[in-house]
């Protein structure tokens, strides 16, 4: 991985993608007590910076294996990101999906066109039915976070934070990066390494969930007791991925760790002040920026809100907390 690759992708794939913007409010600067500039991957195609990585994986394969088709598995960020990836491309696409995934994940990837083959967590085998349907109908297995193509179609969203740092004057700032197998936090480290150094990605994860922080402070991967429950669907992963880890333990600050409570906060704080829609695990981010200051050096913080693909019940929840 390096920033060639990511170059490449972004070549792919630019004018496919949105490029988000950088947005403020006065009221987040003062919660934070430091101006705060949020990177809203909510608002990117299928709602999550997922596409990035999904258009740069079905871009990057050839043509014969794209006439196959194309297999992942995912609780919906990136289930989505691929279908409609796949679909631009006409390729046939196979998404394994936890039945326990928000339905909103589901009936939308559903609706990109992808086959969703549901299964559950605790009686059935993920990889023993993907490798029996990958096998059968001879589908390209593309992974959520440890494949290069996927992290290089998530650095996009490094060089754009980047570019609009430059933009504004900004050298030196802490890149708060929602984290789960480490596709987003490793390929904007890589992405920032070569076009902004003074610019740090920290990633971020909620409480009980925290594999990232903790290798990050072994050296070592570590992995997490439980694999799923948690209100941060989008973000929960056994462990660091074998090819991101290497690169957030080379590049990356410190992890920072939020609560679900946090979380929720954060979410409608960036809907009262930004007019945002963040799902909670896209936005354990904004909470670190908001509610954990002290753990963060200087005036200036960037940070994403990766996912809006919230069912509205936990919406709700989060409104329930209001702006204050």
């Amino acid at each position: 991985m390096n920033i060639d690759r990511i170059n490449a992708a972004h070549a792919r794939i630019s004018g496919a993608i949105r490029r988000t913007p950088l947005l403020s409010a006065p009221l987040l600067d003062e919660i934070a007590g430091r101006r705060v500039l949020v990177k809203p991957e909510c608002l990117q195609l299928t709602g999550s910076f997922k596409f990035r990585g999904g258009m740069s994986a079905v871009s990057a394969l050839p043509q014969e294996l794209r006439a196959r088709g194309v297999i992942a598995f995912s609780s919906g960020n990136h289930a989505q990101g691929v279908a409609l990836a796949a679909r631009r491309f006409g390729v046939p696409a196979v998404i394994i999906m936890p039945s326990d995934a928000p339905q909103m994940k589901i009936a939308n990837t559903r609706a990109y066109g992808a086959q969703v083959v549901l299964y559950d967590r605790g009686r059935e085998d993920r990889d023993e039915l993907g490798a029996r349907l990958s096998s059968e109908r001879g589908l390209t297995l593309i992974r959520p976070f440890d494949e290069p193509e996927v992290i290089a179609g998530q650095g996009t969203c490094g060089l754009e934070i980047a570019e609009q740092a430059a933009e504004l004057g900004i050298a030196e700032a802490e890149v708060l990066v929602c984290c789960g197998g480490g596709g987003l936090t490793s390929g904007i480290a890589l992405a920032l390494e070569a076009k902004a150094p003074g610019l740090r990605a920290r990633p971020v994860e909620p409480e009980g969930y925290d594999d990232t922080a903790r290798s990050l402070r072994s050296g070592t991967r570590e992995r997490n007791r439980a694999e799923a429950g948690g209100l941060c669907d989008a973000i929960l992963t056994p462990s660091p991925g074998q090819l991101t880890f290497p690169i957030m333990n080379r590049l990356c600050g410190p992890g920072l760790v939020v609560s679900e409570e946090d979380a929720l906060r954060a979410m409608a704080l960036a809907f009262a002040h930004l007019k945002l829609v963040a799902e909670p695990g896209g936005a354990v981010a904004l909470a670190a920026a908001l509610f954990h200051g002290t753990e963060l050096a200087g005036d200036t913080v960037i940070c994403t809100i990766s996912g809006g693909n919230v069912d509205p019940q936990v919406f709700a929840r989060a409104l329930e907390r209001g702006p204050g």
